[in-house]
């Protein structure tokens, strides 16, 4: 059983989601994310490796391990009021701190990440589970996560690319969308879904979208709420 994943994010009104390039120029978009966010009180939130990479302290691992580590789940906490869960697949985020916020980080990293970073992430005290090799099975870290950690509502928080692959992957449930008004109007602008070329032909496999609730914000922001209806998996 996976949890219920609700995409959050903020945009301009053409879908834009980098907020240094919007006009007119406003500082609100990152505070209003932060506000409705807390309204939407997930157990966990996740995101990508990009993002995630902003978050980090330390500015690598040792080159070598002293021993071999096993590829199992290593959970340095398993209680907390949220966790903060980042899709790392080669490992390439050396963190030096255990804790986001207060939320303690969860790493979903892919089984031929060496020793050298498992035992690095050992020693911030950073939780890590593997789901899959060349790349990740993201309905089993979803999984795993409701089942090992108890999480049960999750916040996804990507970039464009994580969005539309868990869009792809017919993972979502819900989108939460606070349309700003900004434009940004340039090709090629990070947007809240987004694929690579090789990606651009797969279609999400979306039967339905509900809205769920429509409310008009201080500023003239939009909070939009649609519920989603995936087809079943195989």
């Amino acid at each position: 059983m996976k949890p219920y994943v609700i995409c959050h994010m903020v945009s301009s009104v053409d879908g834009r989601i980098l907020h240094s390039r919007w006009r007119p120029q406003t500082r609100d978009g990152g505070m209003l994310f932060e506000r409705l966010h807390e309204r939407l009180g997930g157990d966990a939130w996740l995101i990508g490796r990009v993002t995630g990479a902003e978050f980090a302290k330390s500015s690598g691992y040792r080159s070598s391990a002293a021993r071999s580590y096993p590829r199992e789940p290593w959970i340095a906490r398993r209680e907390a009021a949220a966790f903060a869960v980042v899709l790392d697949l080669h490992g390439r985020i050396a963190w030096g701190r255990a804790d986001i916020g207060g939320d303690p980080i969860v790493v979903v990293l892919g089984t031929q990440v060496d020793d050298a970073h498992l035992e690095g992430l050992r020693g911030d005290g950073v939780s890590y589970f593997f789901a899959g090799e060349r790349t990740l099975d993201l309905r089993a870290a979803l999984e795993f996560l409701n089942r090992e950690l108890g999480i049960k509502r999750l916040l996804l928080e990507g970039g464009g690319h994580v969005n539309g692959a868990f869009l792809r992957a017919g993972l979502i449930d819900e989108v939460s969308l606070a349309v700003c008004p900004a434009l940004d109007g340039a090709h090629g602008a990070p947007s809240v879904f987004d694929s690579r070329a090789a990606e651009s032909d797969s279609r999400a496999p979306l039967t339905g979208m509900q809205l769920a609730s429509c409310e008009v914000l201080d500023g003239g922001a939009v909070w939009l709420r649609y519920r989603l209806e995936n087809a079943p998996s195989d």
